[in-house]
């Protein structure tokens, strides 16, 4: 089977409706082994472009994911990012603001993050949690001293509002947006959750807090619903990864990833014939 990456984005008008978006789908490998050569492929080519980004200077790329405790955010990312020279990529994990934080606007904290061109940057989590955790726990709001007694209505559109302007004025600026939602079934996390349980080795993955929000499992879907709705853009589309088989969707994210660095049309920067004249000189005094 080959990716298709239009078959996993959420085209901007879309209407969402997530039991309608598969969590497993006919894997890409044909075997373990099958797998593990294609992964070493896509991880080459990524390395490849990333290096090129770094090298031409004139995008930046942030990558979003966001997903359900146990869907494989950081496994993706691990994998995924293997090869990739750690000085032109930074990972940002973003748990509950701290007291700084909270005196700002919700955009604030991840902003101050935002890949330099040339860069790769990953969101772990990112400002979608205002409009997700926050929507589904809305006594959140109550710490972060908004102006006036909310209306929560508005409050989700103000935010989805000011999510786009900022993603379509990075776009315009040379910050290519690229967000992956790990659709995870329930029954799937379920058996996650065990397993960190069962196996000494993932203990320390383990979280109580885990268990209790699985208790609000119908509210976060309506929750992702309505950000996928309001937020997928042109510039700035989801693409919802069937996240039950990790192997398939490291590969489908890989696929994604590099399917958007295509579109760029990068080059290494070309060599003036006055360049070319003093890199000759110096290279004569170099094989002297």
């Amino acid at each position: 089977m080959k990716i298709n990456s239009a078959d996993f984005r959420v085209r901007e008008g879309d209407m969402v409706n997530l039991r309608q978006w598969p969590t497993k789908v006919k894997p890409v490998y044909a075997s373990k082994d099958d797998y593990h050569v294609l992964q070493a492929d896509h991880v080459a080519q990524l390395s490849a472009q990333q290096q090129l980004l770094y090298a031409s200077n004139r995008y930046a790329v942030l990558l979003i994911f966001q997903a359900m405790d146990a869907a494989g955010k950081d496994g993706a990312i691990k994998h995924v990012m293997s090869g990739v020279n750690p000085q032109g990529c930074q990972v940002f994990s973003f748990k509950h603001p701290n007291p700084t934080e909270l005196q700002h606007d919700f955009l604030w904290r991840t902003t101050r993050n935002l890949p330099e061109r040339g860069r790769i940057g990953i969101f772990n989590r990112s400002y979608y949690e205002e409009v997700l955790i926050a929507r589904v726990h809305p006594e959140i709001l109550r710490s972060e001293w908004l102006p006036a007694t909310p209306d929560m209505k508005a409050v989700w559109h103000e935010r989805f509002r000011s999510i786009v302007d900022l993603e379509k004025h990075l776009d315009a600026n040379g910050t290519r947006i690229i967000k992956f939602y790990l659709h995870v079934s329930k029954e799937e996390q379920r058996k996650r959750l065990l397993e960190r349980i069962d196996t000494p080795e993932k203990n320390w993955k383990f979280s109580t807090t885990d268990i209790e929000e699985r208790k609000f499992w119908n509210q976060y879907m309506h929750a992702y619903e309505s950000c996928l709705n309001a937020t997928s853009t042109s510039e700035a589309p989801w693409y919802i990864v069937p996240a039950d088989d990790k192997r398939n969707a490291r590969l489908i994210v890989s696929r994604i990833l590099l399917d958007t660095f295509a579109k760029l049309k990068m080059a290494y920067p070309k060599t003036n014939a006055a360049r070319r004249r003093e890199l000759q000189s110096i290279r004569k005094q170099l094989t002297k």
